[in-house]
């Protein structure tokens, strides 16, 4: 089986052997937004050609391949939802070279009734349920950070912060931005936002501090854009983890954002747990595996 993971703007294929081991894998920058004149077809076809040409018969998507502006716009799944349910939801997508399928992503509500989705995010976390036997809390950092609670192998809800974006608006955009240098990551800064996030005054607050503190000289150059940072991400687990003490936190992301995000759950006094950057895999694999392929 072939599992494709079609993001906004990457491309990760992996070919799969029946056991799930990733025997050859592909990736690269062309993401939905990067394929002209929706030839989606033709795009899948040349990146994982050599494959189809090897025999493989069954290709399984996630992610926003599955939008609105992707190739198939696929209708979102109630939560709670697990594997079963999901592998049960998948869309049929022509495509003269192979069996193509969609997962169609989740739906839910927080608290108050706000509609919560997510496209991709979904695979991610079954991907993980064999290693977290099937309870527990998921945090997927990225541009739009899912937190989901898992039961009995279920996804039974979940919330998102758009902390990646609204970093790199705040940072690319806005007045915070001119006293910052870019450069490589600062510990020192970055602990500092974190601790300040825990204070009281709230974060719009907080954020005209990054200012106020660079212009006085008690924050380096250096340091704002790993404060900020640290600002958003203390922000966000103190708001996803405060009905949750010492709760040990599934996470599952690239190794950077998952130290950032560990650090802070530390801070918090949960309990983090780094996952494989392949979950996706894991996932698409369980998930095809439970498909119907006639």
């Amino acid at each position: 089986m072939i599992g494709v993971d079609w993001g906004t703007s990457s491309f990760r294929a992996f070919r799969l052997a029946n056991d799930g081991t990733i025997r050859d894998r592909r990736a690269g920058p062309r993401g939905i937004l990067a394929v002209p004149d929706g030839r989606f077809a033709e795009t899948l076809r040349e990146e994982i050609g050599p494959w189809l040409a090897a025999g493989e018969e069954q290709v399984l998507l996630t992610g926003m391949i599955g939008s609105r502006q992707g190739w198939r716009e696929a209708p979102y799944l109630p939560c709670p939802a697990g594997p079963a349910d999901l592998a049960m939801a998948l869309i049929d997508v022509p495509f003269d070279w192979a069996r193509v399928k969609l997962v169609p992503g989740l739906i839910a509500s927080d608290p108050t009734g706000v509609p919560e989705v997510m496209r991709g995010e979904e695979t991610q976390i079954v991907g993980l349920l064999g290693a977290m036997e099937g309870d527990g809390l998921v945090c997927l950092p990225g541009t739009h950070t899912k937190w989901a609670r898992v039961a009995s192998g279920m996804i039974i809800d979940f919330v998102t912060h758009m902390t990646g974006e609204v970093f790199a608006a705040l940072r690319g955009h806005t007045i915070l931005g001119r006293l910052m240098r870019d450069g490589a990551h600062d510990p020192t800064g970055f602990a500092a936002g974190l601790a300040r996030a825990a204070d009281s005054g709230g974060l719009l607050h907080h954020l005209f501090g990054v200012r106020s503190l660079a212009l006085t000289g008690r924050l380096a150059e250096p340091e704002g854009a790993s404060y900020l940072s640290g600002l958003l991400i203390g922000h966000e687990v103190g708001a996803a983890m405060a009905d949750k003490p010492g709760v040990q936190v599934h996470l599952a992301g690239t190794a950077d954002l998952m130290a950032l995000y560990a650090q802070a759950i530390a801070g918090r006094g949960g309990h983090p747990l780094r996952h494989d950057a392949d979950v996706a895999a894991t996932g698409l694999h369980r998930i095809g595996m439970l498909a119907d392929w006639n």
